[in-house]
């Protein structure tokens, strides 16, 4: 005789669930981010005076740097292993459920590059305004060292960036909270408030600036149920201020 033991989840199994998923990935980023924009604002000197850097190396070897930067990305995307395994309890293909898949190259593509367009050219002009108040710390969006494998790394990089944060912070975000019967408003402010707090290290125009991304993201999965554009947009955004940071003349970027 076999005996089932699969059980339907109960909103306090999701709600768990939920808690769980964003404690190992991004929540857990996001109260780092706020210890560290404490020590900043507590530290000597005004906050506009300090650093904040992405991509940095870990070992002064470069084949011990490349490494632990492939094990770093590799690892990072587990969350994201994880919460579209956990999608998977329900009904539907997750990739699908999502909007993970490739069934619209096309579309996702362009859609994606105006999305990155939208939140861009505005972009810019907060960082800057934030810069002029002081009201972020300096940012240096790329630190390593000059080696062959530096550009190849800051892409896979900017991929990761994307795939997690969109991932986890809107389409799962999205999915189980309206699961548990959020309403719209709360899911969407919910979601723009978690993406700002993981980016508080860098300053309060950096919260407002991705606070502001967060909603228009959230709005647009909201009303598409596909992610893979905004995959595309984040990930065409960090590749423009990584390999730029990297790139080009350093003097270029004074006003970050």
């Amino acid at each position: 005789m076999t005996v089932e033991l699969q059980r339907p989840a109960t909103r306090r199994m999701l709600g768990t669930e939920t808690l769980l998923v964003l404690g190992l990935s991004l929540g857990q980023s996001a109260v780092y981010a706020t210890v560290s924009i404490v020590a900043k604002l507590t530290a000597d000197g005004p906050l506009s005076k300090q650093t904040a850097a992405l991509n940095t190396s870990v070992s002064p070897r470069p084949w011990l740097d490349l490494t632990y930067q492939l094990l770093g990305i590799v690892f990072a995307l587990l969350p994201v292993l994880l919460a579209v395994h956990l999608l998977a309890r329900d009904p539907g293909d997750p990739a699908r459920t999502l909007g993970l898949d490739a069934r619209r190259p096309g579309q996702d593509l362009t859609r994606g590059a105006g999305l990155a367009a939208l939140i861009g050219l505005p972009g810019l002009a907060l960082f800057w305004a934030a810069a002029q108040l002081g009201v972020n710390a300096t940012l240096v969006p790329a630190a390593l060292p000059d080696l062959w494998w530096t550009v190849p790394v800051l892409i896979l990089a900017a991929v990761q960036n994307s795939v997690l944060e969109e991932v986890i912070v809107v389409g799962y975000l999205t999915t189980r909270l309206r699961q548990l019967q959020w309403r719209v408003g709360a899911i969407v402010a919910t979601s723009a408030l978690l993406r700002g707090s993981y980016h508080l290290y860098q300053g309060f125009g950096a919260f407002l600036g991705n606070v502001v991304m967060g909603v228009v993201f959230s709005l647009f999965y909201l009303r598409t149920r596909r992610v893979m554009p905004l995959v595309v947009a984040h990930t065409l955004l960090d590749i423009v201020a990584f390999l730029g940071y990297a790139l080009l003349p350093r003097e270029w970027f004074d006003w970050l």
